[in-house]
């Protein structure tokens, strides 16, 4: 189980990391012409931003243990100009409730077996647990990703990360381990306490330069569909449109889709 104490020095990262990534010009700062220490803000700007103490701002980067109400949060989230995804890891690091978010949509389709969801359709479709392991997948999928899914533990992360053949497979390999590793760092502020998904993390960290240093970053996004391309070993370069379902009533699963895109 990760500490209360742990929790808040994860969020105290995230938001200097945050801090040092937004110029001052883009929150609306416009400093005086001269050599800066940093690129970024200040912590005294982002306090003056958050209508707060910069000792009280400072603490709270620190990981001190600081009363923190989410009306104030709010403020630190539109300060710092967090994305909808980054947003919802700061208040859920936090464990707290964002003022601001939108009622849930209501869900009216409920998958009856998700297990068997992948072999409804004939695209491309798997089925990822908490972990970003696969539990279920459909031939087209296993033909695909056949270096992933077909391997001896088909974890999306450890492929990407610790398997030399996902270099080549993955078109622009950078960005999207890039990419993934933020997608699925949203996650884990949503189980703060899985102890099997702290000690994947601990191993990939341990395992992999590249894991450690994009972890570090604190980058957060929502998990996005869009264009995705791969170098299949037997069929070649192929272009596919990524679409990724959440079941409303098992928030911990996703469901993953590629449609074969002729465009």
């Amino acid at each position: 189980m990760i500490s209360i104490p742990e929790q808040r020095r994860t969020l105290g990262a995230f938001l200097r990391a945050r801090r040092e990534a937004l110029s001052p010009e883009r929150a609306g700062i416009f400093p005086m012409p001269g050599r800066r220490r940093t690129p970024g803000l200040r912590r005294e700007e982002a306090a003056q931003l958050c209508g707060i103490s910069t000792t009280w701002y400072t603490w709270l980067e620190q990981g001190r243990e600081v009363a923190c109400s989410n009306q104030v949060l709010a403020r630190v989230a539109d300060a710092l100009l967090l994305s909808s995804a980054e947003r919802t890891y700061l208040f859920e690091l936090a464990r707290q409730n964002d003022p601001q978010a939108p009622a849930a949509a209501p869900s009216h389709v409920v998958p009856p077996d998700l297990l068997r969801m992948s072999d409804l359709v004939t695209a491309p479709t798997y089925l990822l647990d908490a972990l970003w392991s696969v539990r279920a997948a459909n031939a087209g999928a296993r033909h695909l990703f056949a270096g992933w899914i077909g391997g001896e533990e088909p974890n999306l992360l450890r492929y990407v990360f610790l398997n030399p053949e996902a270099r080549i497979f993955l078109d622009d390999w950078p960005d999207r381990a890039r990419r993934l590793l933020a997608e699925f760092r949203a996650d884990t502020a949503r189980r703060p306490d899985d102890r099997a998904m702290q000690a994947m993390v601990d191993d990939l960290r341990a395992a992999s330069s590249d894991f450690e240093r994009l972890w570090t970053c604190h980058a957060v996004l929502s998990r996005e569909g869009g264009r995705r391309m791969f170098n299949h070993p037997q069929d070649g370069v192929l272009h596919y449109e990524q679409i990724t379902l959440i079941p409303a009533t098992y928030p911990g699963y996703k469901v993953v889709t590629l449609i074969p895109f002729l465009g």
